[in-house]
């Protein structure tokens, strides 16, 4: 059985979408966020103390694309992953990473320094450069799916479901509506995907059964 160590709305997000798109079975462990603050008992099990946390047999693994990426070649086949012989092969790797190196990364620092550290270390001009940063970086989904319902193969695949991880943050801190006509649509239907519907609604049974409250959001 895998199981999945979770924050409501954190990164952990990408590979819960991709075990309700694959229909694997997992257990679901909420945390309150951040949890090396609020769970510390977790440290024993990841003493990075970061979401997510993967445990699948002896696999252990933090990283919430690779995790992803993993997912669909161990417990594939799936049309969710592409293949080295595919052409897109490239772009879908790109993508993958493209997700977190260049898209989560700068939101991190506008959720830090406008809701998690405390008031006197809130950082507006930090904040807003970083914005600026992502919404800059979005131009390369804006410029994909001007044609396309997805990133790439002609089909959805693990790469939607990383970047649209991107785009649930970016709605959950106020990003959302500087996006541009094409990500906007784009974004619109990945919250339409039965797998996105389940992986939202997992995310909220599995809080309340665990007593975990939500994350207060801006």
């Amino acid at each position: 059985m895998i199981t999945l160590y979770h924050c409501d709305g954190a990164r952990s997000f990408r590979p819960l979408w991709m075990l309700e798109e694959m229909g694997l079975p997992y257990e679901l462990k909420m945390l309150p966020f951040p949890p090396r603050v609020f769970a510390k008992e977790y440290l024993g099990i990841n003493p990075l103390g970061t979401i997510p946390f993967m445990v699948d047999g002896e696999t252990k693994m933090t990283e919430s694309s690779g995790i992803c990426h993993y997912l669909g070649v161990r417990h594939g086949p799936t049309p969710l992953m592409v293949g080295p012989e595919d052409p897109a092969y490239g772009a879908f790797l790109n993508w993958m990473y493209f997700s977190d190196a260049t898209l989560t990364f700068p939101q991190t620092l506008v959720l830090r320094y406008t809701q998690l550290e405390p008031e006197e270390r809130r950082n507006p001009q930090v904040a807003g450069d970083y914005g600026k940063w992502f919404l800059g970086r979005l131009r390369a989904v804006e410029a994909a799916t001007a044609t396309t319902e997805a990133l790439c193969a002609g089909r959805f695949t693990a790469a939607d479901i990383v970047i649209g991880y991107a785009l649930r943050l970016a709605d959950t801190i106020g990003l959302a509506k500087d996006f541009g006509p094409n990500v906007a649509a784009y974004w619109a239907r990945l919250q339409q995907r039965d797998g996105f519907k389940r992986a939202v609604a997992a995310e909220q049974q599995a809080g309340i059964e665990q007593n975990v409250a939500p994350r207060v959001r801006a």
